[in-house]
């Protein structure tokens, strides 16, 4: 990620004119040339020189820290979309902001419950299941009886065998790889908070496969995959996995849809039909 010296300095130039004294607890005075803040003012508010915040503003600074990114964003107020793009201007990944967690906002469950033709799930950034409609239900297995740090997909798929069973045994080594790598992104993401680093400990101490795949350091989010279901009413049905991520990336919708013309089309209408009481106890 390389820093964009120009937009960053234009930047900080008009967040510095835009912001009002009084918005920055600083007295309006009489002799202002601008409604704005002075450099030397924000260089207070922040904790640095004004000839540093000069040389910022002209272009002329090394690669800031992400400490003193901080102070700047804080001395100007930013909201969180704005300290976001000040943070990549700045050639640094933003800080991880308010995740949602465990909750499940209103929109997203109510898109969730009108998605009836269509398995979908919603997941946490660290694999946690959320909330998923009847079809993923039927298509999955009731996962409801699972408790705290269990309801986790990643968990299961290198902890409970019969997760595997639901699908092709030479898929199995694919499927980890793409659940280590998304973790892996998704941790970063975070930069290894509590949760995080309780979620890796627990793995490690379970799984030698997971401690394997996760030491090959492979980082990718999952966006769209293929795969292949093994339902024991159905049989095998094939789906184009979309995901949909939120604007901060801790929560994603998971889609599964059959390929058009396959017959995992009539599969799913025949699941849909069955209902989730013929689930397979797969817990994915």
């Amino acid at each position: 990620m390389e820093m964009d010296r120009r937009q960053l300095a234009d930047f900080l130039r008009r967040s510095r004119h835009r912001l009002r004294p009084r918005e920055a607890d600083l007295p309006e005075g009489r002799h202002r040339r601008t409604p704005g803040l002075r450099r030397e003012e924000v260089a207070q508010l922040a904790g640095m020189s004004a000839d540093y915040v000069m040389r910022l503003e002209q272009a002329r600074s090394p690669q800031p820290s992400t400490q003193i990114l901080a102070a700047m964003a804080r001395a100007l107020r930013l909201t969180e979309d704005e300290r976001d793009h000040l943070y990549l201007l700045a050639g640094h990944p933003p800080p991880v902001g308010r995740l949602a967690g465990a909750h499940v906002r209103p929109s997203l469950q109510y898109l969730l419950d009108h998605l009836r033709e269509t398995p979908a799930q919603l997941l946490g950034d660290l694999g946690d299941l959320l909330a998923m409609n009847a079809l993923a239900e039927a298509l999955f297995g009731c996962v409801c009886t699972v408790k705290g740090p269990d309801r986790n997909i990643i968990w299961r798929w290198f902890t409970d065998p019969a997760v595997r069973a639901a699908y092709p045994p030479e898929e199995h080594d694919e499927h980890g790889r793409q659940a280590v790598a998304d973790l892996r992104a998704a941790v970063a993401r975070r930069g290894t908070d509590e949760a995080s680093a309780a979620l890796l400990k627990r793995l490690r101490a379970a799984s030698d496969e997971f401690s394997r795949l996760w030491d090959e350091h492979e980082v990718g989010v999952r966006r769209r995959s293929r795969l292949r279901v093994l339902h024991p009413e159905v049989g095998a049905i094939v789906f184009d996995c979309e995901v949909l991520l939120t604007p901060a990336e801790d929560q994603r919708l998971v889609v599964f849809t059959p390929p058009p013309g396959s017959p995992g089309v009539d599969a799913l209408d025949l699941l849909a039909l069955l209902g989730p009481a013929t689930a397979h106890r797969s817990h994915r």
